[in-house]
C-alpha cells in the first residue's frame, strides 16, 4: 500500500520543550484520516513539518516518498494545505481569489478556468458575488478547502477546519471533506471528536507529541471496548452490576442515573450469550436490551483523559 504521509522517529523541541517527542506513523493513500489530540498535542506542529513551515528537530517526514526537508519543491507540488487561521483578501471574490491561488501554481487558460468552476461548485459558491469580507465563516472556510484543492493536490491537509463554526457550518465543511473520498487523500487535525467519528475511516491520536494509536476507526472501537449494552431491568439492579464487574468480558459496567446499566464488553458473542442469562439468575425481568457501538469518545478518554 502508498503511503502518503511516513513519519519516522519525528521529534520537534522548542528551548527544552519537546512539541513532538519521537512518533512515527504511516497515512495511507486514499484514506481520510484523523489526526486526533487535545489542544496543545502537536497536531500543528506536525502539519506545519509537513508543509515545509517548519524543521524538525531530529528524525524524518515523507510525503509520496518525498523528503520533507530534501525535496521541499517535490513536496509542495503533492499537497494542498488549509491553516488553522487562513487568511483571505476579502475585497476579492471566491473566483477572483481562487484564480490568484492558480496563478501561483502557473495554472492559466482553460484549465484553470475549470479548476475554477468545478472548485466553486464543491464549494457551493457558484454564483456568489459577495466579496470574500462579507462571507460567514463557515463559507470562508469552504472556499479555503477550494484554495487548497487548485493544484489538484494528491494530498489535502487541513489544520482544525471546523473548530471555530457553529454546527451548520461544520456540517458543511465535513460534507466537503466527505466528497472527497476516494479522489484525494485527507489528513486533518482536530480536538472534535463527532468530525473524525462522521467522515474518517482511519484515526490517530497524538497525545504529549506521542501518537498513543493509529489504526482503522472499526479496528480502534473493537480493540477498546467493541460494543456497549444498555440494560433496563423490572428491580433493583445493583447485584447484577456487581457480578458483571467480575467478567472478564466486561470492559467497564455502571449504573446510570435513571436506573439503567451500561456494559461494555471486548467479547460480543459471550456477551450476548451470558448477559440475559446473568439477568435471569439474578431474579430480574428485562424490559429493554439496548446494543450499541463503543464511541470513539469513550476511546480517547479510555487513552488520553487519565493522564490530563
Amino acid at each position: 500500500m502508498t503511503q502518503a504521509i511516513a513519519i519516522s522517529g519525528l521529534v520537534k523541541t522548542y528551548g527544552e520543550a519537546n512539541a513532538l517527542d519521537g512518533f512515527d506513523l504511516a497515512v495511507p493513500e486514499g484514506s481520510v484520516f484523523g489526526f486526533l489530540g487535545p489542544n496543545g498535542a502537536g497536531k500543528t506542529t506536525t502539519l506545519r513539518i509537513l508543509s515545509g513551515l517548519a524543521h524538525p528537530t531530529s528524525g524524518s517526514a515523507e510525503v509520496f516518498g518525498h523528503d520533507v526537508v530534501t525535496s521541499t519543491s517535490a513536496v509542495r507540488a503533492e499537497i494542498g494545505f488549509l491553516p488553522d487561521v487562513p487568511g483571505y483578501y476579502e475585497w476579492m471574490t471566491a473566483p477572483e481569489f481562487l484564480r490568484f491561488a492558480g496563478g501561483l501554481f502557473g495554472l492559466k487558460g482553460s484549465v484553470l478556468d475549470g479548476r475554477v468552476d468545478a472548485l466553486l461548485d464543491l464549494a457551493g459558491l457558484t454564483g456568489v458575488k459577495t466579496r470574500i469580507g462579507g462571507y460567514s465563516r463557515g463559507m470562508k472556510q469552504r472556499l479555503g478547502v477550494a484554495q487548497a484543492l487548485i493544484n489538484a493536490p494528491r494530498l489535502l491537509m487541513l489544520d482544525e477546519p471546523t473548530s471555530a463554526l457553529d454546527p451548520i457550518g461544520r456540517k458543511e465543511v465535513l460534507d466537503m471533506i466527505a466528497s472527497l473520498r476516494g479522489r484525494t487523500t485527507v489528513f486533518f487535525s482536530t480536538h472534535i471528536l463527532a468530525d473524525v467519528e462522521r467522515v474518517c475511516d482511519r484515526v490517530a491520536i497524538l497525545d504529549k507529541g506521542r501518537v498513543v494509536t493509529s489504526e482503522a476507526m472499526a479496528d480502534l472501537k473493537s480493540r477498546y471496548g467493541g460494543q456497549r449494552f444498555v440494560i433496563d431491568t423490572a428491580g433493583d439492579a445493583s447485584a447484577l452490576l456487581d457480578r458483571l464487574l467480575t467478567e472478564t468480558w466486561v470492559a467497564e459496567a455502571m449504573m446510570l442515573a435513571d436506573g439503567r446499566l451500561s456494559v461494555a464488553v471486548s467479547d460480543v458473542e459471550t456477551a450476548q450469550r451470558a448477559l440475559p442469562a446473568a439477568i435471569s439468575q439474578a431474579g430480574l425481568g428485562l424490559k429493554r436490551f439496548e446494543p450499541g457501538e463503543i464511541s470513539l469518545e469513550e476511546v480517547f478518554v479510555d487513552l488520553v483523559g487519565g493522564e490530563r
